[in-house]
């Protein structure tokens, strides 16, 4: 335990963070990482030959790549770092053709398709755009037209295709994000999305709102099936849904736990909202008509969500507090504390 705790105190400890880093994250301290290499050499050279300026702009790119590296690991906040990355790329390199000439106009290539790796792909188009009419402005009176304007409708379509590339693939990984993480029979998210979702709300830096978490079980839904067969109790999981859709709020969010077992997620609510939540969704599953001739109850347990826990301990309170439900009667809400 004192070792632990000297390696936290350490100033160094932002070093073994070993939290799970998002593909953005990682995309963009890869990014960083690759430009240190690729630029340094050029830097010490221009140092060497004494052009002061091209140097000064090279390091200044270096220094900038290293000190995100730091601030991306450290805090994993990436969305304005990868937004300042691709600003100081564009600078860096518009300033480089202007001060050494047009034989380092092939930068612009990679410079500009590196935006769209970090960024979105409108952003991206954006400031390449802008980049693209500076460039011109640069390359104006040193170019003849015909060059020029070889050059810019080269620039032009390498931004296009990217641009293109870039937002179908989007689109695609979209689609396959929410067919992963959805329940194929109640179009609800299923465990590996509530699991996902618990898990960037425990790792989330930032003031959020409370939240609480509610676990939802059908009462004897066993007899259901035995009773009335399994296509029915389908049809009864499929109105379930409808019912607790019906009922939360548009910031909640609704998961099949497993089996006949639902969490909700309520977003913004403190234990005395999402107790209130978990007693409207028990009188509206009992008063909805989920069989026809044979009324079931729910039972749920309600858990808070507070900052600094750990989804394994949410869910085990929620469990507990569900377990209470069944074993008061049934039909019933316990909220923990």
């Amino acid at each position: 335990m004192p070792d632990l705790q000297k390696n936290q105190d350490s100033p160094f400890a932002w070093l073994s963070d070993r939290r799970k880093r998002s593909k953005e994250e990682v995309i963009l301290i890869i990014m960083c990482a690759l430009s240190i290499p690729s630029i340094l050499p050029f830097g010490v050279y221009r140092l060497w030959q004494g052009a002061w300026l091209s140097a000064a702009v090279d390091l200044a790119l270096v220094l900038a790549m290293l000190a995100v590296i730091v601030h991306v690991w450290h805090t994993g906040r990436y969305k304005v770092a990868s937004l300042g990355v691709t600003l100081f790329y564009s600078a860096g390199m518009l300033a480089t053709i202007y001060l050494r000439g047009l034989s380092l106009v092939y930068w612009v290539y990679p410079t500009m398709i590196a935006a769209f790796f970090m960024l979105r792909p409108r952003v991206a188009l954006g400031i390449n755009t802008v980049s693209l009419l500076v460039l011109l402005a640069i390359l104006l009176p040193q170019m003849e037209v015909p060059v020029m304007f070889t050059v810019v409708v080269t620039i032009a379509l390498v931004n296009l295709f990217a641009y293109i590339f870039s937002h179908r693939t989007g689109l695609q990984n979209r689609e396959l994000h929410i067919e992963a993480e959805r329940d194929f029979l109640t179009g609800v998210g299923n465990r590996r999305a509530l699991d996902s979702t618990l898990a960037a709300y425990a790792a989330e830096r930032r003031p959020l709102p409370e939240a609480c978490v509610l676990l939802l079980d059908l009462d004897h839904f066993k007899t259901v099936n035995d009773q009335h067969g399994h296509a029915a109790g389908d049809q009864v999981l499929r109105r379930l849904c409808d019912v607790l859709r019906h009922h939360t709020r548009a910031t909640d969010q609704i998961f099949r736990y497993g089996g006949e077992e639902f969490a909700i997620i309520a977003n913004g609510a403190g234990l005395r909202a999402a107790g209130k939540l978990g007693d409207t969704l028990r009188s509206a599953v009992a008063a909805a008509p989920l069989l026809d001739g044979h009324p079931i109850t729910t039972s749920i347990g309600v858990a808070p969500m507070p900052r600094g826990g750990a989804p394994a301990e949410w869910l085990e309170q929620a469990d507990r507090m569900l377990y209470a439900a069944k074993e008061g009667g049934r039909n019933a809400v316990r909220v923990g504390e």
